[in-house]
């Protein structure tokens, strides 16, 4: 059968299911199978599940775990993490019970300003432009009142809107560049809507004041957020670290290369998304475009380095980190998806700035205990162990050699191979 199709959007889900196992698929009746045993057995929710995105066969699933015993402020919070990765809800929640005894994690909302923009061409002298748009900057703001009507009500809306210059970038090329407040909202859709009303106000005045064609080329928020920012920190004497499995010297040392290194950077950024992701996916957020922006802001100084710091300043340990966190707690599928209602009400029904305050202090958590294990033991002892099962689940394992082997490596050091020789071995001895 030919692997193109016309009008596949416009088949029934059981015809793509056909035309897909038909075309790609050896063993038909297995591959089916398998796309059919992930539908939810509820026939609404699954239907909602269909509608999210387009062509919908079946649903991937992910592990929805919890991380408890987290102070933020004083308050506990029990954080829901949704991600596939061994020992990721282990390391957060042992950082959270570590810090619990000295005083728990301290955050702060520093700023929540998005920014989106109206990129065009212009070929006319730049002081006559400049000129048109200081004239034309009020009506921009009321045309598009019908769209920030409801946003003000709630304290946000449009912040400012200024012209850039970039034509020594690119010839003939500028910019209106927009700042917005959104509140509880991400704000994606109100953002868009706002930068395309500004583009058609802009272009119809120019026609008529300058008489000169303005080109807009594209109308589009910014996933780069530097100003919507939250810092996160932990910090305690260093009589209050424990001497056996922590070395604070060290830990600074592994912080201070991150920060200059940036082969060890993206390494150990990436340690830090693997909490901020499993957060923002939970709750319903775009942690694609969170990623984007994060990765941005660890290179705003020209050379891409570690998101997080340390320090020893007069017998005190200190760990922080400032990110940028565009996340919403209303709108998109925080108000369809069942998981993504109960992650939030489990984190006591977050403002968007609470969202954020949670999310990086979960970025934070992580990356001090893959920086301790770094540190001391090594990360593969603990990583290894919790990756132990999946080996097991590969092999096939019954329910009682998992059983044996978990007891096993308890004592032993965990990799591939000896996992594979001390199953054999197992099997070797009970046949």
């Amino acid at each position: 059968m030919s692997a193109t199709i016309s009008g596949f959007s416009k088949l029934s889900k059981s015809k793509k299911i056909d035309w897909i196992v038909e075309t790609y698929f050896s063993n038909k009746e297995e591959a089916k199978k398998i796309i059919k045993q992930y539908w939810n057995t509820n026939l609404s929710l699954q239907n909602l599940h269909d509608e999210f995105i387009e062509n919908t066969i079946t649903n991937y699933y992910l592990p929805f775990g919890v991380a408890p015993n987290f102070s933020i402020n004083g308050k506990m919070h029990t954080i829901p993490m949704a991600i596939e990765e061994s020992s990721v809800v282990a390391a957060a929640s042992k950082s959270a019970k570590f810090w619990l005894a000295r005083g728990g994690f301290k955050t702060q909302v520093i700023s929540t300003t998005k920014i989106g923009q109206v990129h065009f061409m212009y070929a006319g002298d730049f002081k006559t432009l400049e000129n048109f748009f200081n004239a034309v900057k009020k009506q921009l703001i009321a045309d598009a009142k019908p769209i920030t009507k409801n946003m003000e009500k709630r304290g946000g809306g449009i912040l400012d809107i200024v012209l850039k210059n970039k034509s020594k970038a690119i010839s003939g090329y500028y910019q209106l560049h927009a700042t917005f407040e959104t509140q509880d909202a991400m704000g994606a859709n109100f953002i868009n809507s706002c930068l395309e009303q500004f583009a058609k106000t802009f272009k119809a005045e120019a026609e008529k004041q300058l008489q000169e064609t303005i080109e807009i080329v594209m109308s589009i928020l910014s996933n780069y957020v530097p100003d919507c920012l939250v810092r996160a920190e932990v910090s305690c004497q260093l009589e209050d670290l424990p001497k056996d499995d922590f070395n604070a010297e060290k830990f600074v040392q592994a912080v201070a290369i991150a920060e200059v290194e940036p082969y060890r950077a993206v390494t150990h950024n990436k340690g830090i998304m693997n909490g901020i992701d499993a957060v923002v996916l939970a709750t319903g957020n775009d942690f694609r475009a969170v990623e984007a922006g994060v990765h941005a802001y660890a290179s705003r100084n020209g050379s891409y380095s570690s998101l997080t710091h340390a320090k020893i300043e007069n017998g005190v340990f200190h760990f922080w980190m400032e990110i940028p966190l565009a996340l919403g707690t209303v709108g998109g599928l925080t108000n369809l998806h069942p998981l993504v209602k109960l992650a939030l009400e489990l984190l006591h029904q977050p403002s968007a700035k609470e969202l954020m305050q949670i999310v990086a202090v979960a970025g934070l958590a992580q990356n001090f205990a893959a920086l301790r294990s770094l540190t001391t033991t090594g990360i593969q002892e603990g990583h290894m162990k919790m990756h132990l099962m999946n080996i097991l689940n590969q092999m096939e394992a019954t329910e009682k050699e998992k059983e044996t082997l978990v007891n096993y490596f308890k004592t032993n050091t965990v990799t591939h191979s000896a996992v594979v020789k001390a199953f054999n071995d197992l099997r070797k001895k009970n046949n």
